[in-house]
């Protein structure tokens, strides 16, 4: 069969695979920016603070995938497999770009500005929210972009937990490679998961211009 005669054949199984992979990279996104924004703003002030929650998620970041999906399944086996197990693993992956750029764009704010910001009277935490967090929105988002993009190719590895998506299709063609379709498989996860990288890298672009003032760009 060709590859597309089987992306015919499989339409409806492939757009529901990519639709769930989807899901479970927007679910764990959500999360590792809930978290990196929210550490970002508690240690932005203090080096050492900073220097300490990047140094962690940055050693997250080495283990192994497998090692990692080993890992939270044997601390957490209430978790179960499928969806959630993904989804901390993908959240705990992705923290460490949006809380850099989180951090680092807070720092980068100009003083002088939340200094004037203070004489008109701005508490700690308007200047934070209608100052500080705007100017470096620009920054931040750049962050959840990387993250969004790492997290997409290893939402694939979530099919040793049986985690939902593109990967299941990868692993078993994979695992019978010489067989039938074993070709189409693999390349009908990997095709996927690009096309969902340009759908994401769409949707950021949109969602900088939403976002983003004209003046910052």
């Amino acid at each position: 069969m060709s590859f597309p005669e089987y992306v015919l054949s499989r339409w409806d199984n492939l757009l529901e695979d990519a639709i769930a992979h989807a899901q479970v990279v927007l679910a764990a996104l959500l999360i590792a920016t809930a978290i990196g924004v929210g550490l970002g703003i508690l240690t932005y002030r203090r080096p050492v603070a900073a220097q300490a929650v990047l140094a962690i998620s940055s050693a997250v970041l080495t283990i192994p995938s497998f090692a990692l999906f080993t890992l939270v399944g044997a601390i957490f086996p209430f978790l179960g497999l499928g969806f959630l197990p993904t989804m901390v693993v993908l959240a705990a992956y992705a923290v460490l770009a949006i809380l850099r750029n989180t951090i680092t764009g807070l720092q980068s704010v100009d003083p002088a500005i939340s200094e004037s910001a203070m004489g008109m009277g701005y508490s700690r935490w308007q200047r934070l929210v209608k100052i500080e967090l705007p100017l470096a929105w620009p920054v931040i988002i750049a962050g959840i972009r990387v993250s969004g993009l790492l997290i997409l190719g290893i939402a694939a590895i979530a099919a040793y937990v049986n985690g939902p998506g593109l990967g299941g299709d990868i692993f078993s063609g994979l695992s019978r490679i010489g067989g039938a379709n074993s070709v189409n498989l693999v390349l009908g996860g990997f095709l996927g998961i690009i096309v969902l990288a340009l759908v994401f890298e769409l949707f950021f672009a949109i969602l900088n211009k939403l976002t983003i003032s004209k003046g910052l760009n």
